[in-house]
């Protein structure tokens, strides 16, 4: 499915559209009360196929909230599930998606825990948000575009191992 455009009810914003596009590696994210973010990946470039944008590399992709350039760096995406992290610093905040567990991802805005995401790389997003965080309009903008361009969880180490040498022995 190289096209798809989800419609979700996000719990403290209402409703948003997540437009995820993997051939062209291309991610939107757009309603009322959010700011319009546009995630994209170079045109021309070879796409990874287990990463829905397409690519990790940070000098490969774009990344605005409502019309203005931010800092994307994601990880490398190897051995640790921290490896994994997408940190964006936009407007005097830095947020990072870090995987902590197999299937979801939690936010952090300078640090602090503002919710748990879970998507698939399909373009449908999953968000909880921590009854104690106040996340705002970009952090859950943001939020939805970072797991839907790049998918959440990842494997914990042991189990990659484990995997590793269970393909070693025949």
């Amino acid at each position: 499915m190289p096209v798809s455009e989800t419609r979700l009810d996000d719990s403290l914003f209402g409703p948003l559209t997540v437009h995820l596009d993997t051939e062209r590696g291309a991610v939107t994210v757009e309603g009322e009360a959010i700011p319009r973010i546009v995630l994209n990946r170079a045109s021309g470039t070879r796409a990874d196929d287990h990463i829905p944008v397409g690519t990790r590399d940070a000098g490969l992709l774009t990344l605005t909230v409502a019309g203005e350039a931010a800092a994307l760096a994601p990880g490398r995406g190897r051995l640790t599930r921290r490896s994994y992290r997408v940190d964006v610093r936009h407007a005097g905040h830095h947020r990072r998606l870090l995987p902590d567990s197999v299937p979801s991802s939690r936010l952090l805005r300078d640090g602090h825990r503002l919710g748990d995401l879970t998507s698939q790389g399909d373009g449908h997003v999953l968000a909880e948000w921590r009854p104690d965080a106040k996340p705002d309009a970009t952090d859950v903008a943001l939020a939805y575009a970072l797991a839907a361009a790049f998918g959440t969880g990842a494997q914990p180490l042991p189990m990659l191992l484990a995997d590793a040498i269970g393909d070693l022995i025949p």
